[in-house]
């Protein structure tokens, strides 16, 4: 070998030796691989503790509060057999307790939690250590927050270490119908396993109902009942079932005070509470009648969201004292109502309310979707866009032109020829129309991923009737404040529709946005010139 090839080999460089534990940014800036990027975000732990780690090591019967904070905090799972446990002995402490408790001051009385559980841990700073601080929760621990099992397991791990201080009452979320609908089945089957969620369905079915504390005040996670007249009636409530859509179990778990609660233009007591599409509105007559009754001083309960994180109601004429008061626990809630929390401090006849805000917390998907799922509508859209360009490389005056290309040729073809031309020109027009459609349905299902994105948050991944219709920006433009994330929001706070019709509608909805997509697809006069040219 000789000449320049010689020379070329003799001179040829030696291939570039890449580190490829670095990454230039866009910037030119260098990051590490090895390393994260964003370093003040903890790594979330990757693995399941052993039983040396669970168990603590003052107490080998029950689990380590310590260790279970921090590695729920950092995104952390338990072994299934770990988190049945939690849920078993927790279960069994509840069981034991009747449907109405008692218990004294000090104590500090706390509303909503719904799956926040980062600020869950928020409200232990501000409230108290719960191994000092006595605490009862009002319900509605799941649900549309995305770390409703990690608040389980921790309240019912610190239920375990403190059965006669730290007391849970049901809410409405804690049952089959709404966890089914919302995001907490699906978040257990995610994280854990479907044994685990029938496990915490049959733990909720046991959780007392109602509190009296300090023989003072009644506590709630809703509201009162035309069937509850004394304190008696809630004694008598079978609870270990899944509650049902009337009654006064129903009414404990989802009844409201009125809008216009001691301003009322009506005597009724009750008012039918379209709202939540089932149960009642209770009017300031009624509370202060139950009050009088039963010698009591005032109604605590959750269940709606507040701006400030706390409501007090007008008081009554024979105490001075709000007749009823609403605890929300729930900071900046589904992360967009902006609102404050609060937790209820009642010691020495003192009652404080202290507020506190939202946590940062790790961001997931809508229904805990990977993101490759997430976005295969978006890339299944650019990939049929650029088919179409591709075939689109006819100018405006050629789609004008309706002369076929055939046409030139001098010869007529034969019958049979020409039948089987046209029957390949008709299939080449309707494999490319086929493309347009699929490029529609493709924009239908992103535009779906896009809303989902803006209103996961405020739906548990479901889309808000009537919400849709505003599209994305539409929705990003209408939430401004408290109050319009609150109306926006309303028609999930509804008892919902059964599994049956929530399909039956999906249905009905992806029916008509395929056949629009499909309409629009066949109306495209531009798709349509691009079919017939190329056929021709």
């Amino acid at each position: 070998m000789d000449g320049p090839l010689a020379k070329a080999v003799v001179d040829k460089k030696p291939i570039p030796e890449i580190d490829f534990t670095l990454h230039i940014m866009e910037d030119g800036s260098q990051v590490s691989t090895q390393e994260r990027v964003c370093k003040d975000v903890q790594a979330p732990a990757m693995q399941v503790p052993t039983n040396e780690q669970f168990w603590s090591p003052t107490d080998r019967s029950k689990p380590n509060l310590p260790f279970l904070k921090q590695h729920f905090y950092r995104e952390g799972r338990l072994t299934e057999e770990q988190a049945l446990w939690i849920i078993g002995e927790g279960t069994k402490i509840l069981k034991a307790e009747p449907n109405l408790l008692e218990m004294d001051a000090p104590i500090t009385v706390c509303g909503d939690v719904h799956g926040q559980y980062f600020d869950l841990m928020k409200l232990f700073e501000v409230g108290g250590d719960p191994s000092e601080t006595r605490y009862l929760f009002l319900g509605d621990y799941v649900d549309r927050g995305y770390f409703s099992i990690e608040c389980v397991l921790y309240l019912w791990a610190l239920k375990i270490w403190y059965p006669n201080t730290l007391w849970l009452l049901r809410g409405n979320h804690e049952c089959r119908h709404l966890t089914d609908y919302f995001t907490f089945k699906l978040e257990c089957k995610h994280k854990y396993s479907e044994k685990i969620y029938d496990a915490c369905m049959d733990s909720f079915c046991s959780l007392p109902l109602a509190a009296v504390m300090n023989k003072q005040f009644l506590c709630i996670h809703g509201g009162l009942s035309p069937e509850l007249h004394t304190l008696e009636d809630i004694k008598s409530i079978d609870r270990f079932r899944e509650p049902p859509t009337h009654g006064l179990m129903c009414d404990i778990l989802w009844a409201d005070p009125l809008e216009e609660f001691g301003q009322e233009k009506t005597g009724e007591f009750y008012v039918h509470n379209h709202v939540r599409g089932c149960s009642y509105f209770f009017s300031y007559p009624a509370a202060c009648n139950f009050l009088e009754k039963n010698n009591l001083l005032s109604i605590i309960r959750a269940h709606e969201a507040q701006d400030a994180g706390y409501r007090m109601y007008r008081k009554t004429r024979t105490t001075g004292f709000p007749s009823v008061m609403t605890i929300f626990s729930a900071p900046n809630y589904l992360d967009v109502y902006n609102n404050k929390a609060a937790v209820l401090k009642y010691e020495n006849n003192v009652m404080n309310i202290r507020q506190f805000n939202c946590t940062p917390h790790p961001y997931w998907l809508p229904n805990f979707m990977d993101v490759f799922t997430w976005s295969l509508p978006f890339v299944g859209e650019k990939i049929t866009d650029m088919l179409i360009a591709i075939l689109n490389t006819c100018s405006k005056e050629e789609l004008e032109d309706e002369t076929p290309s055939a046409s030139i040729t001098a010869e007529t073809p034969p019958l049979a020829d020409a039948e089987s031309t046209e029957a390949k020109r008709r299939a080449i027009k309707n494999k490319i129309l086929a493309i347009g459609r699929l490029s529609r349905v493709f924009q239908v299902l992103r535009e779906e991923s896009e809303r989902v994105t803006e209103l996961k948050t405020q739906s548990g991944g479901r889309l808000p009737a009537g919400t849709l219709m505003l599209g994305a920006e539409g929705i990003k433009q209408a939430i401004h404040n408290f109050e319009d994330a609150r109306k926006v929001d309303l028609q999930n706070e509804r008892l919902p529709p059964s599994p049956e019709e929530i399909e039956k509608r999906s249905a009905e909805d992806r029916r008509m946005a395929l056949e629009r997509a499909a309409t629009e697809a066949d109306n495209d006069v531009q798709l349509q010139g691009v079919a017939r040219r190329i056929s021709m």
